[in-house]
């Protein structure tokens, strides 16, 4: 197999997500040797910050193997000072290249808060932090919950961003780019946005 590390990071998750898309995955790094090899450490090309969507699983719609890709999920791909400080361990120990914040499609977190109600238990700190996104979709036009998970991806993607110091050093040194992304549910596709 050639060696898929000579690419840019975002060329190799969409070649994988086409991959995925086409029915034609070819499973990279998921042998004894790839194990063996990562035993001593991990060198993973990006973070990808997604949901807990059991539907929406970032090795398999990116078709990754082991130590490839760094992956952070919570449930609304939303991010608190945990979630930060992983990435930021991923971007300066691990010397990952690309963050992608990885919003889908029939959203749950996100079509909860749309629709209100009493968040019981821990649940309401999701709720809590998508909710800015929930309120700016109420004043756009078209779809409520498509807008508010467009404008979640985006304000986590501006979070992470704006996270310093580490993150904000590494983007500004040209070592680090951030993105958000918009995987399709229904048609597996993975639209990346610059």
């Amino acid at each position: 197999m050639a060696d898929l590390r000579k690419k840019e990071p975002l060329e190799l998750l969409m070649e994988g997500n086409k991959r995925y898309v086409s029915g034609k995955p070819i499973h990279p790094n998921q042998d004894t040797a790839r194990r063996t090899e990562l035993s001593s450490g991990q060198r993973p090309f990006a973070v990808i910050v997604g949901c807990s969507d059991s539907r929406v699983p970032p090795e398999i719609i990116f078709d990754q193997g082991i130590g490839d890709i760094f992956v952070i999920r919570v449930a609304g791909n939303i991010v608190d000072d945990v979630a930060l400080g992983s990435i930021e361990y991923a971007v300066e120990h691990l010397g990952t290249e690309l963050v992608v914040v990885l919003g889908h499609s029939k959203c749950g977190a996100v079509t909860a808060t749309v629709k209100g109600g009493e968040a019981h238990g821990h649940i309401g700190s999701i709720v809590h932090i998508i909710m800015p996104a929930v309120e700016k979709a109420k004043t756009q036009q078209g779809d409520i919950v498509e807008n508010a998970i467009r404008n979640n991806m985006d304000m986590v993607t501006e979070a992470i961003k704006s996270a310093e110091p580490i993150i904000t050093k590494s983007i500004k040194e040209g070592r680090l780019k951030v993105i958000s992304a918009y995987y399709d549910i229904d048609t597996g596709v993975v639209e990346f946005e610059k």
